[in-house]
């Protein structure tokens, strides 16, 4: 498969009032084009600052971070990206919001508006664009802000902990829903949780990180069926790839039974 984007030898070291702070340490992954990967660890491993270092948000102390072979200057052209929190404004409605970051690259509302409509009526948002964010529930503002990140059919999706803050019933709901929308565009995704289970479940390959500074300290191939349902995590397989995961974090020590 051709890779899509390599990230080769990339640190980030902060400085702070305790001295020199490694978050990420020597970090090298490739991901392949279309190809959905999450990126697991404990908190703190450096998840987030190395999604930020892709997103262009930060740039690496050292290391190089290539797309389609380019090394990166600034935020990818062909990128979306979504929080935990879902950062709507408030005093605009869900249409509006959804429509922001086009508006921001000086794109017109006529232009971008049925492609947002669209998003919206994919992700059973259709009854609410004219609504504000505090009158929807967790789980639809954080739709609206994938709506948003995919709005400009972005070639690479960074998801930071997307689903972290909501119930376990929305959460699988959103599970399901993001698996189909990446079986329908094979965007390349890049995807940071702490939920050992949601990354099986959604990925085609899973890497995991050491307690910081952030390695990466195995990836594992996840050769499941697609698509996938939400009984499948109670098969043989599914199990098995969780429990090996499980059995990882607790060889680094960052699970204890005891």
């Amino acid at each position: 498969m051709t890779t899509y984007l390599d990230i080769d030898n990339v640190s980030k070291i902060y400085d702070s009032t305790g001295g020199a702070f490694t978050a990420v340490d020597a970090l090298s992954l490739q991901i392949a084009q279309s190809e959905f990967v999450s990126i697991l660890g404990p908190s703190g491993c450096g998840k987030s600052t190395l999604l930020k270092c892709v997103a262009g948000l930060e740039a690496p102390s050292s290391g190089q971070i290539r797309i389609k072979g380019q090394a990166m200057n600034g935020p990818p052209q062909k990128m979306g990206i979504v929080f935990q929190r879902d950062a709507l404004a408030d005093w605009r409605t869900v249409l509006q919001n959804v429509m922001l970051v086009a508006e921001f690259r000086g794109k017109k509302r006529r232009d971008v508006e049925p492609r947002a409509r669209e998003l919206l009526e994919k992700f059973g948002l259709e009854r609410f664009v004219d609504k504000f964010p505090w009158e929807l529930s967790g789980g639809m503002r954080q739709r609206a802000s994938i709506c948003r990140a995919l709005l400009d059919d972005p070639e690479l999706l960074l998801m930071d902990e997307p689903f972290g803050a909501l119930d376990a019933m929305t959460r699988d709901q959103l599970n399901i829903e993001l698996q189909s929308i990446w079986s329908e565009t094979k965007k390349t995704v890049m995807f940071i949780t702490h939920g050992i289970s949601e990354a099986v479940f959604l990925s085609d390959r899973v890497v995991v990180m050491s307690r910081n500074p952030g390695r990466v300290v195995e990836v594992m191939s996840i050769n499941l069926p697609r698509p996938r349902k939400l009984i499948m995590r109670e098969s043989p397989e599914f199990v098995k790839c969780v429990s090996q995961i499980q059995s990882l974090f607790m060889s680094l020590g960052v699970l204890n039974e005891h």
